[in-house]
């Protein structure tokens, strides 16, 4: 599925954007990063995901895969 699929308009996400689309904590975004599950775009001192890279991660988790494989 691409980001469209997803519902996703916008090319990039803030953080807390991107943990209401996930449903999911700051922590829990943080230890996904850290693992390299979902990989941030950092710009400066702002940190944001794409569009595209939500879709992926979303994705291999639906498929069960390894998001670090990708």
């Amino acid at each position: 599925m691409t980001a469209e699929d997803y519902g996703l308009k916008n090319p990039t996400y803030s953080v807390g954007e991107t943990l209401k689309l996930l449903s999911i904590g700051r922590n829990t975004l943080y230890t996904l990063v850290n693992k390299g599950e979902l990989r941030p775009i950092r710009i400066g001192h702002r940190t944001i995901f794409s569009a595209p890279e939500i879709a992926r991660f979303l994705n291999l988790r639906q498929t069960g895969g390894d998001a670090k494989a990708v």
